[in-house]
């Protein structure tokens, strides 16, 4: 088995590591039971990670975003989610990047504390 070199600031050591037990496709079909591993934001953006693995010298992720003009189910690039920036300095904040929210704990969808993202899980999942 050959190991890919992958470096980007948004796909830490300890991230990889947490991502190694749930590849791409591990945790289909899981619905509000899924797990997320990680959460990402960029202004009222927020991307909650569940799944992710390496591909070539990248780093595919897969998961929710939430705060854009659909939430939605979707495959992200760890590279192009890294070059990502929003020049904010009108209001004094400067170049703005995406980031990992490092305080977040891993846990079941259903308990994030998102009202948007549980809003999209009911709309999917609940029965009416």
């Amino acid at each position: 088995m050959t190991v890919t070199k992958f470096n980007n600031r948004l796909v830490t050591p300890e991230l990889r590591e947490a991502l190694s037990d749930y590849p791409l496709y591990s945790q289909d079909a899981k619905g509000k039971d899924a797990l997320c591993i990680a959460v990402f934001h960029l202004g009222n953006i927020r991307w909650y990670i569940m799944e992710g693995q390496p591909e070539g010298d990248d780093f595919t992720l897969y998961g929710i975003v939430v705060g854009l003009h659909e939430t939605e189910y979707g495959y992200m690039s760890a590279s192009e989610m890294a070059d990502v920036t929003y020049d904010a300095s009108k209001y004094g904040l400067g170049l703005l990047k995406i980031e990992q929210d490092r305080s977040f704990k891993s846990c079941a969808l259903r308990e994030v504390k998102d009202k948007e993202l549980q809003s999209f899980l009911s709309r999917l999942y609940d029965e009416n």
